[in-house]
């Protein structure tokens, strides 16, 4: 264990990865050696990531992916199987979210937020499952939220999908420990993405949030991926069913003034 962060020879897939955290930790897994396959459902996007995942020369893979539907899963797997012959990485990075009082929210909102960001990463997992398990150190890595363990005004569907995820997480785990397989999750801080831009910037909202931060800032999407490396690799050989909460002390805080 020289160099227990190398990622050199294993294979990601990375789900969620045309934006955002995901982009960034597909990036990240690449350039600490490991071939990446980043996917999501905006081709365009996806064309982008992939030409990041070159520049740093590793190989990747074109190939969209709906967490919605199981045989898109299957097929990005599929697909993945076919050029790179295993898998050792699953990282779980779709999602999205909204606010709305939750008087107000409609069954079907609910639903969705859930199908996407809970069933998603359930389907996701069952289908990669036998390729992480061939691989003898397969590492699942969900994304889960600040939103696992504290409530957030007014988005109660993604708070309870999320909370859900750290569930899942743990479950996993201990069900897949006897197959050598790692499920960790991290739970990002508070980084100002283009899925929660408008939430943050300039709002009461986003003061309130900086206040509660120690670090007196928000995160910066590079900074997530030290975590993912290491939840990725051999350094976490003996870590599973954990959350990493990369959040600038928030969940530590208490009085801050």
């Amino acid at each position: 264990m020289s160099n227990c962060l190398n990622l050199d020879g294993r294979v990601a897939v990375v789900i969620g990865a045309t934006s955002g955290l995901g982009l960034a930790i597909a990036a990240g897994l690449a350039q600490h050696g490991a071939d990446v396959v980043p996917s999501g459902r905006r081709l365009d996007l996806l064309d982008e990531a992939c030409k990041a995942i070159e520049a740093v020369g590793r190989r990747t893979l074109r190939q969209p992916v709906d967490v919605t539907d199981g045989a898109s899963i299957d097929a990005l797997r599929d697909a993945a199987m076919r050029q790179f012959g295993r898998l050792d990485i699953l990282v779980n990075a779709a999602g999205h979210t909204f606010r709305k009082p939750t008087v107000n929210t409609q069954e079907h909102e609910w639903s969705a937020m859930f199908d996407t960001s809970l069933s998603g990463v359930l389907r996701a997992c069952v289908s990669f499952h036998e390729l992480l398990k061939a691989s003898g150190h397969g590492r699942v890595i969900n994304i889960a939220s600040l939103g696992s363990f504290v409530a957030f005004h007014e988005v109660a569907a993604y708070c309870a999908a999320k909370t859900a995820v750290l569930s899942l997480t743990r479950s996993l785990a201990c069900e897949w420990a006897r197959d050598a397989i790692s499920v960790n999750a991290i739970a990002p801080g508070i980084f100002p993405t283009a899925m929660n831009g408008s939430l943050l910037t300039g709002t009461k909202r986003g003061e309130e949030i900086l206040i509660r931060t120690p670090m007196r800032r928000f995160g910066r999407p590079e900074e997530i991926v030290g975590a993912a490396v290491l939840l990725a690799s051999d350094g976490a050989s003996f870590i599973t069913g954990q959350c990493l909460a990369i959040d600038g002390g928030f969940l530590a805080s208490g009085v801050n003034s």
